[in-house]
């Protein structure tokens, strides 16, 4: 008796150290670069949209963001680290969406301990560790993550039937992202013929809901008007995607690009679950295939929209015994991915140094039309260009004739846009003429691009 103590105590203490190990390998991959582009949200531009209403929220400006594009739930959780800042602090934000990272990789754990075992709970824990897609967004202040680890907590609680938790885990990650909806259908797999438990459940969810997002209620009209706009845009379409795959096979290959081949292994998994049809299967089954049935809606092909898949599709990756070192072999390859984005990550971004020559070189209070871009031009009379994309009406201000006259002295582009414009050229043919303008009629100032010590897109100044 004693030595089996020993011995359960000798494996509980191996299994810990092991999963610190990888919870600081996965801290060492996202705080790589976590500074880039500072003090500028140039890492993601919805960290713009985010952070100073986290901030206006700490700082006295009450619960109401006033803006429904997302819930309020990651404000919230934000704004504490606004709270000693006298103006919105990224690093800040980005730190607390790293320790939300790592918190999605113990769930993901979780989530494979409880469905097949430890061995899938290595798997799924190491490939979202190193997944290319979530090392990336941790480092960001945006509510992509934290919808990934609502995703894991809730099939988790789930899977160890703890139903009613769960319907709370579940009520929070649609308070992150509003996505999180679609864990009513594994929640109603679980809870499959325990119709009280199932009922107390959903309740549940609809008060962490509506607790950690109360003025998306308070306010539905306008909340649920700001949400039809994102999902419509995203439905129609965004800049870039315009000769991508078609929609099934364009968020493979986003699956892809975030887990490499380990993705097969999932696939694997998932036939073995639907022709074993045991609940714990039906209830990954169901999350993956009713999440993945609404991207088919979607011709915004974003990678982050296939992250709350990766816990389970990495719970599914271990689930078939013999498979098991295949799949943590095959790790490999999204950690490099990893690896080689941070690498970029480490160099000066493009406009940092465009903003910093504006600063230097352009009076303030200059007038100055720019591409819609996170670079804030404080001090300038900006022009705000909007940003073309399907179903977007013609800025008719992309005219270099029509700014001259408007009084504009420089015009700030960028390929963030332009690159995709032009390679769209026969969707966009207006917008397209209007670089060809820039390049013929007016002066290129100065002009910044990718290297060896830079990265980001190519940023130009031209003079009117």
């Amino acid at each position: 008796m004693a030595s089996a103590q020993r011995s359960r105590r000798v494996t509980r203490g191996a299994r810990g150290a092991a999963l610190v190990l990888l919870l600081g390998s996965a801290a060492a991959l996202r705080l790589d670069g976590i500074r880039y582009g500072l003090p500028l949200p140039v890492l993601n531009p919805d960290e713009a949209n985010i952070v100073p209403r986290a901030w206006r929220i700490a700082h006295g400006g009450g619960l109401d963001p006033g803006w429904f594009d997302y819930p309020s739930l990651v404000l919230y959780a934000l704004a504490p680290s606004q709270a000693w800042q006298e103006a919105p602090d990224y690093l800040a934000a980005r730190l607390v969406t790293v320790a939300l990272g790592l918190a999605g990789v113990v769930a993901a754990w979780l989530v494979g301990r409880h469905a097949y075992g430890e061995r899938a709970a290595w798997v799924a824990a190491a490939l979202t560790a190193v997944a290319t897609t979530h090392v990336a967004y941790s480092r960001m202040a945006v509510t992509d993550v934290p919808l990934t680890l609502g995703v894991a907590a809730a099939l988790a609680l789930m899977l160890s039937g703890r139903l009613e938790w769960a319907g709370v885990a579940a009520g929070l990650a649609a308070s992150a992202k509003y996505p999180g909806v679609f864990l009513a259908a594994p929640l109603l797999v679980a809870g499959w013929g325990e119709w009280r438990r199932l009922a107390r459940a959903a309740g549940l969810a609809v008060a962490a809901f509506a607790l950690t997002s109360p003025f998306v209620l308070i306010r539905a009209g306008e909340a649920v008007e700001d949400a039809a706009r994102v999902q419509r845009l995203a439905r129609q379409g965004w800049l870039g995607f315009e000769h991508d795959h078609p929609t099934p096979l364009a968020f493979v290959d986003r699956l892809w690009d975030g887990v490499g081949p380990v993705l097969l292994l999932a696939g694997a998994g998932l036939a073995a679950a639907l022709a074993s049809r045991r609940r714990g299967d039906l209830v990954l089954a169901a999350f993956v295939l009713v999440y993945f049935a609404n991207l088919l809606t979607l011709e915004a092909h974003f990678d982050r929209y296939v992250l709350p898949l990766v816990p389970a599709l990495g719970a599914l990756a271990g689930r078939i015994r013999v498979l098991v070192p295949v799949a943590l072999v095959a790790l490999v390859v999204p950690l490099a991915w990893s690896l080689d984005a941070n690498a970029e990550l480490r160099k000066r971004d493009t406009r940092l140094d465009a903003a910093a020559w504006i600063e230097r070189h352009v009076p303030q209070g200059t007038r100055i039309a720019a591409e819609p871009s996170t670079l804030p031009l404080d001090g300038y009379r900006v022009v705000r260009l909007d940003l073309p994309g399907p179903g977007r009406r013609w800025d008719r201000r992309r005219d270099v004739a029509l700014l001259r006259t408007a009084g504009v002295r420089f015009v700030l582009v960028s390929g963030a846009v332009a690159d995709r414009v032009l390679a769209a050229r026969e969707r966009y043919p207006r917008e397209a003429r209007f670089y060809d303008e820039l390049r013929l009629r007016a002066r290129r100032v100065v002009y910044f691009e990718r290297g060896r010590t830079r990265a980001g897109p190519w940023v130009a100044l031209y003079g009117l």
